[in-house]
């Protein structure tokens, strides 16, 4: 049997020490998309080391974040074939404030296992800490298509009732034609996101861009629109990878206050047929 759920949530976490520059968070802030106007002093804090402020989502790649999932699917009680692999979600925690550069210890385990009966899904978590204490957990959803029928736990559902009313603020972001060639640069290397014979065997037109730089563009938005800029405010965000955005796209992000409460919903849409992008999406923040 593919997944062996009680073996695999049994196995012993795998660690592993992670490192960071100011050069790799400048790079992510460019693969998703910032420094656009150059020289504007909002854009200057993700792209000037002198003024460097790192934008949570870094999380995702810090130490070329990619491998934590690869561990996973290489747990004991796994064996999935990867051309069924889907990124289905995120979940990213923030402890306190991501320094410019690093030095620390990841440690990856699977955290639930889920049966959908047509599918399972595994909880991939990453614990990331320095010396000074815990800075961030990473929860990725991998959705197994073909593997469930296990008689495991359903999982809670995690779709949320849509916001009520108009947004409070709506942005466009455009999508650089290279946007991908640039993000992969930060360490996911799948040619789905820039090799266009690969991406017609999966299906798609052409290369589609990562599931986690639109991640990291909402993220960006929400903060510079909504949150001042701070990006310290950020204390967790999370989201439903529902539909794929192609390079030379645009990203419409919509945002809603919630009354009484420090998060914000968002939804991501393609901007040429409001296609779903992010769904059941929330950030947190102080």
């Amino acid at each position: 049997m593919p997944i062996d759920a009680a073996k695999a949530l049994a196995a012993e976490p795998r660690s592993g020490q992670i490192t960071w520059d100011h050069k790799d968070v400048q790079l992510y802030h460019l693969g998703i998309g910032a420094g656009r106007p150059a020289t504007d002093p909002d854009e200057l804090r993700y792209t000037l080391e002198s003024r460097l402020h790192v934008l949570p989502s870094f999380a995702t790649v810090a130490g070329n974040g990619a491998p934590g999932v690869i561990s996973g699917l290489s747990m004991p009680g796994i064996e999935v074939d990867l051309a069924r692999v889907l990124h289905g979600g995120q979940l990213l925690t923030v402890h306190r404030p991501i320094p410019a550069e690093g030095t620390a210890t990841a440690t990856n385990r699977i955290a639930a296992v889920y049966d959908k009966v047509k599918a399972a899904i595994l909880v991939l978590r990453t614990e990331v800490a320095d010396a000074d204490g815990p800075l961030w957990t990473n929860d990725a959803q991998i959705f197994l298509r073909g593997e469930g029928g296990f008689g495991g736990d359903r999982g809670p559902s995690t779709r949320l009732e849509p916001p009520a009313g108009e947004p409070d603020r709506t942005v466009e972001r455009a999508v650089r034609e290279d946007q991908a060639l640039l993000y992969r640069l930060c360490g996911d290397w799948n040619p789905l996101h820039a090799d266009p014979e690969f991406a017609k065997l999966a299906g798609f037109d052409r290369p589609i861009l990562h599931g986690l730089c639109t991640y990291g563009i909402t993220l960006k938005a929400v903060v510079d629109t909504l949150l001042d800029g701070d990006v310290t405010r950020v204390r967790s965000y999370v989201t439903r990878f529902a539909g794929v955005v192609y390079p030379g796209e645009t990203l419409r992000i919509r945002m809603w206050r919630t009354p009484g409460a420090i998060r914000v919903a968002v939804s991501a849409v393609r901007g040429t047929d409001d296609a779903p992008v992010l769904a059941d999406t929330v950030v947190e923040h102080s």
